[in-house]
């Protein structure tokens, strides 16, 4: 267990008797409406903020606007964990400088993911960035469920190096079976991080299975960019869009004041 994994409130975070769950934001506003809702920490979804400015998520191509997103949460009353990918570059001592960059401007964790490429890589990764930032809270993601096929023994494998790499936790998405979240558990020295699926076990259930961290993904954007659809549809077909909408003075109010011009 690294220093960060005790030393850190967001660290702490991940040490009680309930599991984080991190909301994932896209943008300041839901950043902001997330924190009004009382969660500390938000993280943020690689697939929101790439498919904001128009490029594909996964394909190392949202280095900067995370760079842009990043000084903008870090003023936020909450902590900030990064989804960085893979760390947008294959030199790991390229992700540590940047994840530096992410600290200095805010960041308090980043999310390095595998892509189910190099173990060896992303392990030399996660040694950089906490060589470069002792106290950034490194959540390690392997992609061996997300996108291959659950191999058990390659999970193992790959997690077992990340944290001996220096990860203070380790996140395994597209995992949704009891027994086998059990089992990684009881194996991991570091706290589990599991994607929240609605086909999956609910949260009451990930915390009694022993999950410290439960993230949204890009759940929540997703569902965003649905009601907007669905409300657009509504008034084109003369309907009233139904469900929750918060207001103007609600939405100026999650942002730093400034003069505007009402729309």
């Amino acid at each position: 267990m690294t220093q960060a994994a005790v030393t850190t409130p967001f660290a702490r975070l991940h040490h009680r008797d309930e599991p984080l769950l991190l909301p994932n934001a896209w943008d300041y506003a839901s950043a902001m409406a997330f924190a009004a809702q009382g969660f500390a920490a938000v993280g943020t979804t690689s697939l929101g903020v790439a498919a904001a400015v128009g490029v594909p998520d996964g394909a190392a191509a949202t280095r900067e606007a995370t760079l842009r997103l990043v000084p903008a949460l870090g003023r936020g009353p909450f902590m900030v964990s990064v989804d960085a990918e893979g760390g947008f570059a294959a030199d790991p001592d390229a992700v540590g400088e940047f994840a530096r960059q992410l600290a200095v401007m805010g960041a308090v964790g980043v999310n390095l993911e595998d892509g189910a490429g190099s173990a060896a890589l992303h392990a030399a990764k996660i040694a950089a960035v906490k060589k470069a930032v002792p106290s950034l809270f490194v959540n390690a993601r392997t992609d061996t469920y997300w996108l291959g096929d659950g191999d058990e023994r390659d999970t193992l494998r790959r997690l077992d190096a990340y944290q001996e790499a220096g990860a203070d936790c380790v996140f395994v998405p597209g995992l949704s079976d009891p027994v086998r979240i059990e089992a990684l558990v009881e194996h991991l020295d570091t706290p589990l991080n599991i994607l929240y699926s609605p086909t999956g076990p609910p949260l009451p259930h990930l915390s009694d299975l022993g999950v410290r961290r439960v993230s949204l993904g890009s759940l929540l954007y997703r569902r965003a960019l649905g009601a907007a659809v669905e409300a657009v549809a509504d008034v084109r077909d003369g309907r009233t869009p139904c469900g929750e909408m918060p207001t103007y003075d609600y939405v100026q109010g999650l942002v730093p004041h400034q003069t505007t011009f009402a729309l």
